[in-house]
């Protein structure tokens, strides 16, 4: 096995967002980074929308203009549709009083991670693509991770720090026996990219649509002026059940929505329908010794509010700042990084609590049915959009929303929701 001669400042594992932003962050700071990404970029990935709290990030990384310069179409809000046309609503990102940031951009993922990547190792970062982590240890000092190079070399690198960015991978976790999967979150998706989807026009052409139906539900995500990502999340036993080719049941599906009817009728795939399972995991721990998780490989979670990849690069911010800091006076390593697990898991709870109840009808009743009261719409609307440091003044909005979907439960407050064929009826909230 080939040893590396220097110990690195910090070993990153995976090159998707990220990576690419922890390992950006610390080269620009000076520190000496290696990043392992096991696949060779560009490569195809879902998870195409972005939130409009990203844009802070990009322009801290010096990514704007490459970015810009791609065309990728701008989102300035979220529609949500009840499968059979009854109820829609549409947060608009500038309409909210909480909401910095008010718009956000549609990727197509093989090229936005692939900007990524290169400005990674325009930075300094020595990025190398075709490398496989298959082990890491660590000790109170220095943490170690065991490689394949492209020809199936072995090799050993040291590191004062690591960071897992392996995505759904999970390489640590795994290693370690900690994920947890999400018992009520056992989803499959299934999806593919298509040409001529309907969208709408102007401004909010470039919106993600979901439309739930019962049991399920869709995203549209337009991804270029020819390319919409289209996909159904659904229950993997339900998926076993129908014994269906993927893409015989994707259609069989769609078909049942007059919403989705009238979106998909002149579709055409512009590439082949795809699965993914194991949806909803996190693990028991999102730190070691000398370890850092960041994103998908903290947690994942059905990505119906569209925050994978702000998590990932935010978190990605996180741990590259908590490990500039030790670097510079390495004093309180693990309350540093149990502070910055605390930090992540207040981060993910908003939308791990809005993802499993967005499976609740009560919690469908009230958030089609949106109340600017108490300005509760408005903190809806900021969180969405990724306002994730906007303290107490949001908290305390967002416990009561969450109290009112307990509420509805039991008293009806606002109405229920039939997903049998009615009348369409439109709102635009804050």
């Amino acid at each position: 096995m080939a040893m590396a001669s220097e110990p690195y400042d910090a070993i990153v594992i995976g090159g998707g967002p990220g990576g690419s932003a922890a390992s950006t962050y610390l080269a620009r700071a000076g520190r000496k980074v290696l990043l392992l990404e096991k696949e060779v970029f560009p490569r195809f990935h879902i998870g195409e929308s972005l939130l409009p709290y990203n844009r802070q990030l990009f322009e801290e990384l010096g990514l704007s203009d490459a970015l810009q310069a791609e065309c990728f179409p701008k989102k300035y809000g979220a529609q949500f549709y009840i499968a059979n046309g009854s109820k829609s609503v549409r947060f608009v990102f500038s309409n909210g009083v909480f909401t910095k940031e008010k718009e956000a951009i549609q990727v197509e993922r093989a090229k936005f991670d692939h900007i990524l990547l290169k400005n990674a190792r325009a930075k300094g970062v020595d990025a190398r693509e075709g490398w496989t982590v298959t082990r890491f240890r660590e000790d109170d000092r220095h943490a170690q991770v065991e490689a394949t190079d492209p020809e199936g070399q072995a090799h050993q690198f040291t590191g004062r720090f690591l960071i897992d960015a392996s995505g759904r991978g999970n390489l640590t976790g795994n290693q370690e026996g900690i994920r947890v999967v999400h018992p009520h979150l056992r989803k499959l998706a299934v999806f593919g990219h298509f040409k001529n989807v309907r969208l709408d026009e102007g401004r909010e052409g470039g919106d993600t649509i979901i439309v739930r139906l019962a049991d399920k539900w869709f995203w549209l995500i337009p991804i270029s002026a020819e390319k919409t990502s289209v996909g159904c999340v659904m229950d993997q036993a339900e998926f076993a059940a129908h014994k269906m080719p993927p893409p015989e049941l994707f259609e069989s599906i769609w078909k049942s929505s007059p919403v989705l009817r009238e979106r998909m009728e002149k579709a055409e795939p512009a590439g082949p329908i795809q699965t993914a399972s194991d949806f909803s995991y996190y693990n028991q721990r999102y730190v070691g010794k000398r370890l850092m998780r960041v994103g998908d490989a903290a947690g994942f979670m059905d990505p119906i509010f569209s925050a994978g990849v702000f998590l990932a690069m935010y978190s990605g911010r996180m741990a590259a700042h908590t490990i500039n800091d030790l670097l510079g006076a390495e004093r309180n390593v693990a309350a540093r990084l149990n502070a910055y697990e605390k930090r992540l898991r207040r981060s993910m709870k908003f939308y791990w609590e809005m993802v499993h109840n967005f499976y609740t009808t009560p919690f469908l009743e009230v958030f089609f049915e949106p109340r600017e009261r108490f300005l509760l719409a408005s903190a809806i609307n900021a969180a969405l959009a990724g306002e994730l440091e906007g303290g107490w003044k949001l908290r305390w909005r967002m416990r009561m929303f969450f109290w009112i979907v307990k509420a509805q439960k039991r008293f009806g407050m606002s109405p229920r929701i039939d997903f049998s064929t009615q009348p369409l009826r439109i709102e635009t909230t804050g």
